[in-house]
Parts: C-alpha cells; sequence; structure tokens
C-alpha cells in the first residue's frame, strides 16, 4: 500500500518531484525520464508509471530559466525512449504470447488485452500510433501487436510515428505553456485534467458499446 501511496503522490505532485530530482541529480534526471518512459511503455509489468503527465511536466520544468536541461537533446532522448520501449514490448508479446494473461499474474488483468484488442478491432495497424495517448493501452498496444500478426516492418513505421508525435506534443505543450500563472499555480488539477482527458476516449467507447448492446437488446 505504501508503494502506491507513493505513486499516487508521485503523479498527482509530479512537478515538485521532478524539480527534486533535477535538484538531485541533475545530469543523471536524463537517465532516469529515460527509463520511466521507456518501462512504461516497453514493460507490460508497470503500465502504472505516469506517462502524458510526466512528458507535460518535464516539459514545463525545463522552460524554467533555473533549469539547466537542455529542451531538444530532452525530445530526441525520450522519443527514443518511447520508440525503444515499444520495440522491446513488441517482442516480449511475440516470445511469450497471450499465455501471459492467464490469470497467474495479477498485474497482468485480462480486461486491459480485452481493452486493447477493441482498440485493434477498430482502428488496425494505427492502434499503435492511437494508443500513445492513452494510459494502460498504450503499454498494451505493442504487446498484443506482437501476439497477434502484425509484421514488424509494419509495426516499426507506426511506432516511430507514435512516439514522435507523443513526445513532441506533451513534452512541448508543458515547456511553451507550462509557465502560465494559471497553470503553475493549479498544476495538480492540470496533471488531474491530462489522466481524464487521457482515459475518456476508451471509457466513452465502452459506454457506447454497452449501451448499443442494451438498446439491441430491447
Amino acid at each position: 500500500m505504501d508503494i502506491i501511496y507513493a505513486l499516487i503522490d508521485f503523479i498527482l505532485h509530479i512537478d515538485d518531484h521532478l524539480v527534486e530530482i533535477v535538484n538531485n541529480y541533475q545530469t543523471w534526471t536524463y537517465l532516469i525520464l529515460f527509463l520511466i518512459i521507456f518501462a512504461e511503455t516497453g514493460l507490460v509489468v508497470t503500465p502504472f508509471l505516469p506517462g502524458d503527465s510526466l512528458l507535460f511536466a518535464t516539459g514545463a520544468i525545463i522552460a524554467k530559466p533555473e533549469t539547466d536541461l537542455n529542451i531538444l537533446f530532452m525530445w530526441v532522448l525520450l522519443m527514443v525512449a518511447g520508440i525503444l520501449g515499444d520495440l522491446v514490448n513488441y517482442h516480449i508479446g511475440k516470445y511469450i504470447g497471450p499465455k501471459a494473461f492467464s490469470g497467474k499474474y495479477k498485474f497482468l488483468k485480462k480486461e486491459y488485452l480485452e481493452k486493447t484488442e477493441k482498440f485493434y478491432d477498430k482502428y488496425g495497424g494505427k492502434t499503435i500510433i492511437y494508443a500513445r495517448f492513452v494510459p494502460i493501452v498504450r503499454t498494451f498496444a505493442p504487446f498484443v501487436a506482437g501476439v497477434g500478426s502484425m509484421s514488424y516492418a509494419k509495426f516499426a513505421s507506426y511506432n516511430v510515428i507514435g512516439a514522435i508525435l507523443w513526445v513532441t506534443s506533451f513534452l512541448f505543450i508543458g515547456y511553451f505553456f507550462g509557465g502560465l500563472p494559471i497553470i503553475k499555480d493549479n498544476f495538480t488539477i492540470v496533471v488531474f485534467a491530462i489522466i481524464i482527458l487521457s482515459i475518456l476516449p476508451p471509457i466513452v467507447e465502452v459506454a457506447r458499446e454497452k449501451y448499443g448492446k442494451k438498446k439491441g437488446a430491447e
């Protein structure tokens, strides 16, 4: 439970925690953020790690005059982290397959797999791109691509495009707008908004599907 509380606190006050990381680790911050983004996209056991909010907060903190981190270097580094993460996840899916969701591992819930499969049913290969902007689905999309029949060449192109769009959008939105007084003074609310907007599409999709089934049954 302590780990869960610590994670929630980190996500909700991610700006404060990132400032601490930058102050304490300085140049090592590049590696720390690289590993977080890599793990969030590359390991099916860590879908709970922050992605969108981390990128946004990182951009906002780099924009501060007192921060020595370079926005362009961070941009390239985190894109590489996202690309490599999905790449590793794809090959894990290829190797392990659906047996990972047999119920043996509690953190690998079958509902996550089913939610991602629905994304594939609707968007096909472009799921790799769209999923970048949806927590949890983002982590499982490359894994499911590896489990399924998507070719590596096709996956690789969607992977690169998705990583570029995802990292660029959130990192630079944070960089250019994170310093505005209204955002600085309400950063926790902004983080909440980012999370809600990210998970809203699949929630709407599930609700629409259930409503459609209910209506069809009548």
